[in-house]
């Protein structure tokens, strides 16, 4: 079993996962972790399922994957800075927190699972998480970096801490990662995650 993880539960069928994400408002957090890229096939995913998705990146983030991918992928504008009003009316973005069903980080590197345990809301995706209600909107957050990085007892503090106000964890997984190592850290794959937003998708639905 991989390390920090629990046997995740039954998948959703093909039709359940469609109707538990069919018009949902699903926010997808990108962090600045190599994992970036598989946040792309998770965001066509939720998209072809039929979920309104809006993507939120940090800087890092779009060193490694740019924002117009998500922007194609979503048929949503992106949003990358706290600086950045996309919608004028809403320069804190507080609608996009209160209208998400569901909200989701992947990958959430360690620096991202620091900021959100001690609640720093200054680049755009702890910014939007810092304003949902939890109670009503579930966070998923898929960790993701090396094995060092995800044992180090500052990060187990943190997830502690996570978990404990609300958020949760999907992965990290055992695997092959880019420091060419292997160990636990790897962000679980698109497909877990994508089942982990339906079943969220599924406690929400009015």
């Amino acid at each position: 079993m991989p390390s920090g993880s629990t046997s995740p539960p039954p998948p959703l069928s093909a039709e359940e996962a469609r109707v538990a994400l069919d018009g949902a408002r699903v926010l997808v957090g990108v962090t600045g972790g190599i994992a970036a890229y598989k946040a792309a096939s998770l965001v066509s995913r939720l998209a072809q399922a039929g979920a309104r998705v809006t993507v939120v990146m940090t800087e890092g983030a779009t060193r490694f994957v740019t924002p117009l991918t998500f922007q194609a992928l979503s048929g949503q504008p992106v949003y990358t800075s706290v600086w950045e009003h996309i919608e004028s009316k809403d320069p804190q973005h507080v609608s996009l927190a209160t209208s998400a069903r569901v909200a989701v980080v992947a990958p959430c590197t360690m620096d991202c699972l620091a900021r959100l345990a001690t609640g720093r809301a200054d680049d755009a995706v702890t910014l939007i998480l810092s304003a949902i209600d939890r109670s009503r909107c579930p966070v998923l957050l898929a960790p993701s970096m090396n094995a060092v990085m995800w044992s180090q007892p500052s990060t187990q503090r943190n997830v502690a801490t996570l978990r404990g106000d609300g958020f949760e964890m999907v992965g990290p997984a055992d695997g092959w990662q880019a420091c060419r190592a292997v160990g636990a850290g790897r962000m679980a794959e698109p497909e877990e995650i994508f089942g982990a937003v339906a079943r969220a998708a599924t406690r929400t639905r009015a």
